[in-house]
């Protein structure tokens, strides 16, 4: 599978970001309830050129160098819409990272967002074991691993933007993940 692939479910489309989608970004991404549990590496408050910046200088890097995968969640039914994003990574303990504007949340999305995305890191790069970290607090993030079958492996202290906190560690083995129903996704 390539990383400019563009992935569909029932209801929503995830493409390969770009750097067009900064504006997107710039514009859904710096609310407290998306930023409060991502790692302190994110700036708050978030500056006017924040996800030009991020973008250009680190999303499209790596994923130049072929160890990251970015995509912006869009609506199939309103492709120009975005909702939020999706991210892997090949980083040790640090597979997948997501969030999801506030009007969106709640209602499903980042869960059918996360089987296809799902699909591409076990089916598409073959990989052995996702493994997801999150703020204890971040309960809906906690809501999406545990309905995929993940298995909480480790709790340490992580640093976020809302400061120090109590860090979970969440793997799915693709043995695991091979034997659950899913629903059918398009690539």
């Amino acid at each position: 599978m390539d990383s400019a692939t563009t992935l569909q479910t029932p209801r929503l489309l995830l493409t390969p970001l770009q750097a067009a989608d900064a504006t997107a970004i710039q514009q859904l991404f710096p609310h407290w309830e998306v930023v409060r549990y991502l790692d302190s590496r994110a700036p708050w408050p978030y500056p006017d050129d924040g996800a030009e910046q991020y973008v250009r200088s680190v999303v499209l890097p790596a994923i130049r160098e072929g160890k990251q995968w970015h995509w912006m969640i869009r609506l199939a039914a309103v492709p120009e819409q975005c909702i939020g994003s999706l991210s892997l990574y090949d980083e040790p303990d640090n597979n997948r990272g997501f969030w999801l504007s506030p009007p969106w949340q709640g209602q499903g999305n980042m869960q059918e967002a996360c089987e296809v995305i799902n699909r591409f890191w076990f089916e598409g790069l073959e990989r052995p074991v996702m493994r997801v970290p999150k703020a204890v607090g971040n309960a809906a993030s906690r809501r999406v691993s545990e309905r995929e079958g993940m298995r909480l492996v480790d709790v340490t202290t992580g640093n976020f933007v809302s400061g120090p906190l109590s860090k979970e560690l969440w793997e799915l083995r693709r043995e695991h993940w091979l034997k659950q129903p899913r629903r059918q996704a398009s690539h």
